[in-house]
């Protein structure tokens, strides 16, 4: 009787899936009606698409090449260096020529655009950004050094490499501000929306920021588009370098317009400020204080800190 019973309960069961896999050639025809409508989105036709993970893979070998030694398992010693860079660089070129090129073409498709000869044009775009390697070493190494006098938390440069979220931030920003700079589509948005979705430091691909740039802790800090950053500039977590309240009509009127501030050589703003609009220059050497909200620009040698808020003690809490 119990066999009986088990037996009759897997019918069931079997018969009840097999009702709810029935529904499936139906959803299926819905989504499929649903690419044709244009109430949503999808990327369904011939052009193609750059592949988020490829480019993903892209950041992890410029980061091996930018930092040798740092991101391998194994050892990097001088008399396999040449070696190591030539796997390296002849795997960086192939991948990210295809992509920058899958970019380049996906945007002529979709706007119509005469043929540059993509795949020509994402060839050249790697290999000029290859060529400034040396150069991006070197502007890294400053925001190393700037790390490290920065923090007295900081033990050694390996430590900064390794760990620090704001140096992954600003490596993976300064990529992908020269592929911005040569105007590829994509992909340097992929990028730092990468690095923003690791650290939670949100850096935008346009703003233009100077040497030894050090973001302490980092959580929360958003830098916009067309925001311009000196040398020596430090920022604490949770730093704002916005665009005012725009109405609703205004983003093509302000598309190519400088709408985020701009901060001078030697400036240090701490946690929770807030610093909004084109117009808005904060001087050289100026101090801003945490939780600060500024649309006005500041002269330089200038601190600004909030009144000290009123504490209120209510006695002690019982156990």
């Amino acid at each position: 009787m119990e066999d009986k019973l088990i037996f009759d309960h897997c019918r069931t069961e079997i018969a009840t899936e097999r009702h709810f896999r029935e529904e499936i050639p139906g959803i299926v025809e819905k989504l499929v009606d649903s690419c044709s409508n244009g109430e949503s989105f999808d990327h369904v036709g011939p052009e193609p698409i750059p592949s988020r993970e490829a480019v993903v893979d892209i950041v992890d070998r410029v980061r091996r090449l930018l930092y040798p030694g740092y991101f391998v398992r194994g050892r990097l010693e001088k008399f396999n260096l040449a070696y190591y860079f030539g796997q390296e660089a002849t795997a960086l070129f192939e991948l990210m020529s295809e992509q920058t090129a899958l970019a380049l073409r996906h945007d002529c498709i979709r706007h119509d655009l005469p043929c540059v000869a993509c795949e020509e044009l994402g060839q050249a775009a790697t290999i000029n950004f290859m060529r400034d390697l040396p150069l991006l070493r070197r502007q890294l190494a400053s925001d190393v050094h700037a790390a490290y006098q920065g923090d007295p938390a900081a033990k050694s440069f390996d430590e900064i490499i390794f760990s620090y979220p704001g140096l992954f931030a600003v490596s993976v920003y300064r990529v992908a501000h020269h592929l911005w700079e040569q105007l590829i589509p994509f992909l340097p948005r992929i990028i730092t929306e990468y690095a923003h979705s690791v650290t939670g430091i949100d850096i935008h691909p346009g703003a233009h920021i100077g040497e030894s740039f050090f973001i302490d802790h980092g959580t929360g800090v958003v830098i916009g588009e067309t925001t311009e950053i000196g040398d020596r500039v430090r920022l604490y977590q949770g730093v704002t370098l916005g665009a005012l309240s725009l109405p609703r009509d205004a983003g093509e009127q302000l598309r190519n317009k400088k709408r985020h501030p701009t901060i001078q050589d030697d400036v240090i703003i701490y946690s929770g400020a807030t610093i909004l609009g084109g117009d808005t220059v904060i001087g050289a050497r100026s101090i801003i204080g945490g939780n600060v909200w500024l649309t006005e620009s500041v002269p330089p040698d200038t601190r600004i800190i909030l009144k000290k808020p009123e504490l209120i003690y209510t006695g002690q809490i019982e156990a």
